[in-house]
């Protein structure tokens, strides 16, 4: 028989979580699992709690809460034997949309008793381990303003999209992909992703594998609020990487320089990182019990999707040739004017036999 522990974040998300015990003894498999639940009582507090179940040989962890709570139980465990599976029940619940998982607390329980285990890549940056997603940027500045907003919740982070998104201003970022040259280059955010979205079905690496041993780095240009509204839509179409302002490269470890300290995220969990930021990728370093019966083409966009993500493009093309044609046209007429004001001062000099001051 395995043994099995429930780490029960009692304060993520928005799920009401008193009945989870009782979810638990009324569908987990007794003939497969000797369970016991812990509760986690501050921050961190998975972390140690898994790490201590990892000594003891515990077979599988379960972490109940949002990605947060993920997280934490993820860093006690990885290069370990001891499996992480998922109760979601955190605000995005990224990693366990990207696994396919069941929402539904009775239903996690039953893809847990399957027992069908990966074993998975995992991301650090600066020192601190991810799952999903981490990078530096727009992300990382919505994450912080997330975390200090005292409550949680999509719209929430919403709300701190369009109030407190209004103030970013973008950067310029050096950055080297497993040790290439470095491109310089002025970007929206820079994210590096493990699997394919934030949460909340907003992919913002719609390619991205745990297993491919790549990590996906996702370079966003700055963009107005008409490119925003398509950005947007293509994260929620799966067809980001389309998008003409996005470019995506794969690689094992990033080298990324920036203009000043600032906010990070790694899972959304924003941290202060210095001006050099190093991430790189630990191939098959985590098990992770996954959902065998996903269907993985849900992932890919469909027709309508990918004619969305056209349409966005085309406008986006367009509107930059109207702007580029703009500024031709401004740039002549400066032009112009200085051969116009030239020839009006020769036409002076002539008149006036040299003398151009007039009194």
């Amino acid at each position: 028989m395995k043994t099995i522990l429930f780490i029960l974040n009692p304060i993520s998300g928005t799920v009401n979580k008193e009945n989870i015990a009782l979810l638990i003894e009324e569908n987990i498999d007794k003939s497969k699992f000797d369970y016991s639940i812990q509760y986690t009582e501050c921050a961190g507090h998975a972390e140690e709690i898994a790490r201590k179940a990892a000594a003891d040989k515990v077979d599988v962890v379960v972490a109940v809460g949002g990605d947060g709570t993920v997280n934490e139980v993820a860093r006690g465990i990885i290069d370990t034997d001891t499996a992480l599976a998922i109760i979601p029940c955190g605000s995005g619940n990224g990693l366990a949309r990207h696994l396919m998982l069941p929402l539904s607390v009775k239903d996690a329980i039953s893809i847990i008793n399957e027992f069908e285990v990966h074993r998975l890549d995992y991301g650090v940056i600066d020192g601190h381990p991810f799952l999903c997603t981490c990078g530096m940027g727009f992300d990382a500045f919505i994450a912080e303003k997330f975390a200090s907003a005292g409550k949680r919740g999509l719209m929430t982070y919403v709300e701190k999209i369009f109030k407190d998104g209004l103030s970013y201003e973008s950067e310029t970022y050096s950055y080297s992909i497993d040790g290439q040259e470095p491109v310089e280059k002025k970007a929206w955010l820079i994210s590096c992703a493990n699997a394919s979205q934030y949460g909340n079905n907003a992919y913002i690496a719609p390619q991205a594998s745990m297993r491919d041993g790549e990590l996906d780095i996702v370079v966003m240009e700055p963009f107005n609020l008409l490119n925003a509204v398509s950005v947007n839509m293509e994260m929620i179409n799966k067809t980001l990487d389309k998008n003409s302002r996005t470019s995506m490269f794969k690689g094992k470890c990033v080298t990324v320089t920036r203009e000043k300290p600032g906010f990070i995220h790694f899972d959304g969990e924003p941290v202060m990182a210095n001006e050099t930021v190093e991430v790189h990728l630990v191939e098959q370093g985590i098990n992770v019990v996954v959902n065998g019966n996903a269907d993985k083409s849900k992932r890919r966009p469909n027709m309508f999707q990918n004619a969305m993500s056209e349409f966005f493009n085309d406008v986006d093309t367009l509107q930059r040739a109207i702007t580029e044609k703009r500024k031709i046209i401004q740039q002549d007429i400066v032009e112009k004017g200085k051969t116009i004001h030239r020839k009006n001062q020769d036409l002076l000099s002539k008149l006036t036999g040299g003398n151009t001051h007039i009194d």
